[in-house]
């Protein structure tokens, strides 16, 4: 960790490779060197919800842009002290580092396997002001009822949706919940809370479009470069991101100006938009409901997410898939998830499943999900 806190890092023009654990990538290294000899990289693998894996490649520039932009929203400086939780392959954590070198802040690291309560102590320990976090890590701190320590300032959370009522339960037992919004292809953040509850604002370096479908499109001086793919024969290539046309996402968000700021709301995954009836259905506002079930009926146990089967007379339906979950439980969850759904939202039956096909840090990934419930 030490090597990414020193300019040697930042000014070589070699290839970072963020190498996730078990995945092997010979001959990428060399490979985008050899196409950017002069320019420092830094790759991550990313799915995201749906699609295969591939490698986004950032600019070490690119990373820094970010990381500074990020420091200036949230007033970063030297005096703070990060709490890294995150692993150093995913962007999420690689970007706490980028952020504690442009700032000259101290780093902890917590160390082995993720634990709440360990977490929490060594928040306590370290004084830490800033940590970063994904959903599930905030639903265990709360589901353990562990407090925030008073030194901490800044919790970022972001790579999955957070209900409103885990934002609140956390935010009730001191962690300062600051949603964000951002993915690999931007190394990191395009908007941000600075305040909880508040907008999420466009960090300056970021010039962002919606078409008439809301689709957003990204522009910026940190957006990826492109994505390197590997084929059947093992072999690597190359799709280029275009500078000038940016990053169409699959994200639907409105864009406005409160208060001289632009500030995004996300509003759907065109992924992750489905049609019942004839009617739209936002599966990611769905789950999202759940995970605030999960803490009402005091379900923090085992795992649930609801998923789309194809339909032949309504075109799909849902179903609630549920593992390591009592199935008493689960019916308790589709029951109460259904009081609050339209009659084409609700839930048509819950079904067990070996397990919830997650990425490493908890978001969802639907397309295994449907293989399993269509086996």
């Amino acid at each position: 960790m030490t090597a990414f806190l020193t300019p040697t890092f930042w000014n070589n023009v070699s290839a970072h490779v963020a190498l996730p654990p078990g995945v092997n990538a010979e001959g990428l290294q060399a490979f985008v060197e050899a196409r950017f000899p002069n320019e420092g990289t830094c790759l991550f693998q990313t799915s995201g919800t749906e699609g295969a894996p591939k490698w986004v490649v950032l600019t070490k520039d690119g990373v820094q842009r970010s990381a500074k932009a990020v420091n200036a929203h949230f007033g970063i400086t030297a005096d703070d002290r990060w709490l890294l939780a995150l692993p150093l392959w995913h962007v999420g954590g690689f970007g706490i580092l980028a952020r504690a070198y442009a700032a000259g802040c101290e780093v902890t690291t917590l160390e082995g396997k993720w634990d709440a309560q360990a977490f929490a102590e060594l928040a306590t320990g370290s004084k830490s002001t800033l940590t970063s976090l994904v959903p599930t890590q905030v639903f265990d701190l709360v589901t353990a009822r562990l407090k925030a320590p008073a030194s901490m300032r800044v919790v970022l959370v972001g790579g999955a949706a957070l209900s409103a009522d885990l934002e609140k339960a956390a935010l009730d037992l001191g962690w300062p919940i600051r949603r964000t919004y951002g993915m690999t292809e931007t190394a990191s953040q395009v908007a941000s809370q600075s305040v909880a509850g508040g907008d999420l604002e466009v960090l300056s370096l970021w010039d962002l479009q919606t078409d008439s479908d809301g689709i957003l499109t990204i522009r910026g001086p940190a957006l990826a470069k492109g994505y390197i793919h590997r084929d059947e024969s093992k072999s690597w290539s190359w799709a280029e991101i275009s500078a000038t046309e940016g990053l169409r996402t699959r994200d639907r968000v409105s864009l406005s100006e409160v208060g001289g700021k632009l500030v995004l709301r996300f509003t759907g995954r065109e992924a992750g938009t489905i049609k019942i009836l004839g009617e739209f259905v936002s599966l990611s506002h769905i789950q999202e409901r759940l995970e605030g079930l999960r803490l009402a009926l005091g379900i923090s146990h085992g795992d649930a997410a609801v998923c789309d089967m194809p339909d032949e007379r309504a075109g799909a339906r849902l179903v609630l898939a549920f593992s390591n979950l009592p199935p008493a439980d689960a019916e308790r969850l589709m029951n109460a998830l259904n009081d609050g759904l339209r009659a084409f939202e609700k839930i048509h039956q819950a079904r067990e499943v070996p397990s919830i096909p997650r990425g490493e840090l908890g978001k969802l990934r639907l397309e295994p999900l449907r293989a399993l419930l269509n086996a």
